[in-house]
Formats: structure tokens, sequence, C-alpha cells
């Protein structure tokens, strides 16, 4: 299940032990996980940015439990923007848990608890008690949707204003009715952990998102001039099947030596002020070239052939940049840059670009199948290295078939011929690898990840190819985040025994019997 606002967080990560267990896992080695204990909803508060990786706003987040060796245990997290409407929460709420337990069931592992949470800050002249009041019904039909499949909600909080409540505990003592602020950042046991693991936590999506959005300045319109001036040469010769060859490599030959141009730019502080630099180190008449270029899939293509080392660094600037310069009417031509960007992004670990990158693409252009091919996988869980090694495979030359690239979509045609060298030799110096055209024999690979989107595409959450590997599952130090079922008797039962919908919408299950579980 994934949406254009939705992010779905890795699928596993971190122990909980159930009720008596100990409170850590034995250190018999150095290369033992740490663990942390959570009991009450404030560490279950100050735990959702190091689950999600980022802070999450205007949200509904769920977190499956499940159990394993007598353990608790976090898996799949899911995250849906707030419906403005009321009217569509109940949609909303069925869509989030019904895509969280099935793909979760996919994976072999059934959900067997679950923790929400709603986050929202308040609007003008509004509390953050008002907000949790005013969500209190979205937070029941999240439990009942939870509950209509056998998997009751343990915790439901509200976060607002610095504040936080708890929709399953009514005890003044441990959850007034004015709420409780949330701790500093960075100043709780789960903080201390993540930072002992390496774990970064982002700021929100919107500062993530703002990184690619057009740019709104006073340049915006001499963006747009250059852009209309380079469509009027360009785009003729693109689809002129001599001019689109030649387009091909002078749209490669200027992002190289952007490039270069940002690689060799002096470091600055800050995220804003590093876009800015990047920003000045690229002309109009050059960011239209690429953006124009770039529309051809053949040539997109080809650049997808920066994603890894030094390459790959540079490239995610350039990508970011062409996306900020997609202004005004050339809204539509960002999906191609940006889809580079979030390949870039997945291609390099870093998920959480990879998907708000990807879903922008897909909001620039709907049917732009590279990057609902690559959202679909990503949030799959499909390992990157299948792509990869089909790009570097196509680094070895050979003629392409068009629509045999990896996200070729059928358009444009013909044949970009690449160069011939040898790749495993070293270019000359300043001089970046240029990438080559796909050969044939990669084509049938691309081919069949695409043949298995089509066929999963009215099921969004159906796997492509085997799951990767649990971030921080196998790594020394990577925080273990534990649960002792806070206020369980009372949020258990109030979860399981949720009143069922009288009929089930057509695509939704129900839950068999009465929703008990033994």
């Amino acid at each position: 299940m994934t949406n254009h606002g939705e992010t779905t967080g890795s699928y596993e990560n971190g122990d909980i032990p159930g009720p008596g267990r100990p409170d850590r896992a034995p250190q018999d080695s150095p290369g033992s996980e740490q663990q942390v204990t959570l009991r009450t909803p404030a560490e279950l508060a100050d735990a959702l940015p190091y689950l999600l990786g980022y802070r999450p706003e205007d949200s509904i987040v769920l977190a499956a439990l499940r159990d394993r060796d007598g353990r608790g245990r976090f898996g799949g997290r899911a995250r849906l923007g707030i419906p403005a409407n009321p009217d569509d929460w109940a949609g909303a709420a069925g869509q989030l848990v019904h895509g969280l337990v099935t793909g979760s069931e996919r994976r072999g592992v059934r959900p067997e608890q679950m923790v929400a949470y709603l986050c929202q800050e308040p609007g003008p002249g509004e509390t953050g008690r008002e907000v949790m009041e005013r969500l209190r019904p979205l937070a029941q039909k999240l439990r009942v949707a939870c509950g209509a499949l056998d998997v009751p909600v343990v915790e439901a909080l509200c976060i607002s204003a610095g504040r936080f409540w708890s929709y399953c505990c009514d005890e003044e003592a441990c959850c007034p009715a004015e709420g409780l602020p949330m701790g500093l950042p960075g100043t709780s046991v789960v903080a201390a952990a993540a930072t002992y693991a390496g774990i970064q936590v982002r700021g929100t999506l919107r500062e993530l998102r703002a990184r690619m959005l057009p740019r709104e300045d006073a340049a915006a319109a001499e963006q747009a001039a250059a852009l209309d001036a380079a469509a009027t040469t360009l785009v003729s010769r693109i689809l002129d099947a001599a001019g689109r060859s030649e387009v091909a490599e002078e749209t490669l030959d200027t992002a190289e030596r952007v490039m270069r141009r940002l690689a060799a730019a002096p470091p600055v502080s800050g995220v804003p002020a590093e876009d800015l630099r990047d920003d000045h180190l690229l002309g109009h008449e050059e960011a239209a070239a690429l953006i124009l270029g770039l529309q051809d899939r053949t040539t997109r293509d080809r650049a997808a052939a920066w994603m890894e080392g030094d390459e790959a660094a540079a490239a995610m600037r350039l990508w970011r940049a062409l996306a900020r310069r997609c202004v005004g009417a050339y809204g539509e031509h960002a999906a191609a840059p940006l889809t580079l960007a979030g390949w870039v992004a997945w291609s390099t670990g870093d998920e959480l670009e990879a998907r708000e990158a990807l879903a922008m693409a897909l909001g620039a252009d709907p049917d732009y199948l590279f990057a609902r091919l690559l959202h679909q996988a990503c949030n799959e869980g499909l390992d990157p290295e299948s792509i990869r090694r089909c790009l570097r495979e196509g680094r070895k030359g050979g003629a392409d078939e068009g629509s045999g690239t990896p996200g070729g979509d059928g358009h444009g045609g013909g044949a970009v011929e690449g160069e011939q060298a040898d790749p495993s030799s070293t270019p000359p110096p300043g001089r970046r690898r240029r990438p080559r055209a796909p050969a044939p024999r990669t084509a049938a690979s691309a081919q069949g990840i695409r043949r298995r989107a089509r066929a999963h595409a009215h099921e969004p959450s159906a796997a492509i190819v085997r799951p990767r590997t649990p971030s921080g599952g196998g790594r020394p130090g990577a925080p273990r985040t534990d649960l002792s079922r806070p206020h369980s008797s009372r949020a258990a039962a109030a979860g399981r025994h949720a009143t069922r919908p009288q009929g089930a919408r057509r695509g939704e299950s129900r839950a068999d019997g009465d929703g008990e579980r033994p």
C-alpha cells in the first residue's frame, strides 16, 4: 500500500521483550545488540522519530508489533497524511491498516498488535488539546480497522504542540487531560541508543521535499524563459532520429561538466546554503538543456548509471537542482530529474529521500513508469543491486533497444550508441566515465522487472523479489527497541473488542469470528 503522501519504514528493526522479559539483552559478546525497553506512552512518543528516521507532520503513523521467541518486536511502519475532510478518515484508516497488515503477511510475519500515532500541529487559534479531541474519532476508526483484522491497538497517541496524549489511558496520574510535554530532542534513552548505533533523524518531510520543489523566486521567470528558448530547438531535434543521438551526447556532456563543477565547489554549512550554492553553479541555459534532454527516456537511463561512489553524490546534487528548475508550465518535466534523484538515493541506501523523490515524480507525472516501478520496488524491499547490476552491464557498451532500458516506457524508439572503450579502463583525469546504453542482454532482466510490476499494477503491496535484509538487523550496536505493552490489558481489550463495521467495503478484509486471539 502506498500513495504519494505515504512513507513506509523499514520492515523490521529492533527486538522488544514481552512482559516479564529482562530489560537488557544478554551481553555475551562485543557484537551483542543494544536493547532499549519502552514501557510508557512518553517513551513511545519519544521513539517515533527513530522508528521513521524523520519527524512526521500532519500524519497517521502505524507501527506493527509481533512476537518473536517470546519477545515483542517492531515490524513494519506505515505513514499516511491526515485527510482534511473527516468523511475520508474511515477510508484512510482502512487503507493504512489493510496495507500494513497484508504487506507484513506477504513477508511471512503477521502483526499481532499495533501502536498508532496521530501527529498534527494546531491551526490558528487552536490548542494541542483541541487537536487531540478533534482527532479522537480518527483514532477510534484506526482501532476499529485494526480490530476488524484481529490486530489490537495497544497504544494510540496524539502528538501536537510539543505535547502528547494517550487515547488508551484516562488515568490522571499517568496521562493527564492537559497532556504531557515531549522530551527535548536527543535526550531520551532511545535517542542515546540511536546515536550510539549511528542512526540519524532527519528534520521533517516538508524540509526534505523543499530541496526538490520548483523555485518561486525572481529567477524563476528567467529559468522559464530559458526553458522556452531551449524547447524551440531541442524538442524537434529529439524527435529526429539523428538529432536525438546528438542531443543525448550533448546532454550527458553537459551533465558531466556540471557534476565536476559541483564536486569541486567548496563546502558550506547547512542544507539551505548547500542548495543555494548549487543553484548559483548551474546556469539557466544549462539547466534548460539538461531538463529537456532528460525527457528522452534512453538518455535518462544512461544518466541513471551515475549511481554509486563519488559520482552518486554529485549526480544527486545535480538532479535536485534540476528539479528545482522545473518552474511554471514545466512542472511535469520534473518527473525525470526527480526519478533520477529517487534512484540515486535508493541506490546509496537513503530510502527516505528515495520514497519522497519518487512520490514527487509521480505527483508531477502519475504515468511515469520508471518512477512508478522504482517507488513500488523501494516500498516492497527490492534489493537495488539487481538494477545496479543491469546499469553496470550497460556500461560495457552495445546497442540499446529503446524500450529495453530499466525504465523504458516504450517512447522514443531507436537506440543511442554508447562509447566502445573498455569500461574497466581508467578515464582521463578530470573526466567521469560516460554511462553507456544498456546492452541487449540486460534488457531482458529489466523487462522482467517491468512485467512483474505490471502484473501487480492493482496490488501496490505485492512483492517483486526477495525482501531486503532488515535495517540494523545484523549490525553490531544497532539498537533494539523494547515495549512492555503499556496499558496492555485495558488497551488490548479496547482494540480487540472494537466495534466491527456492519459490512466490509469492496477490497477490504473482515475478521472471522469475534476478533479474539488465543
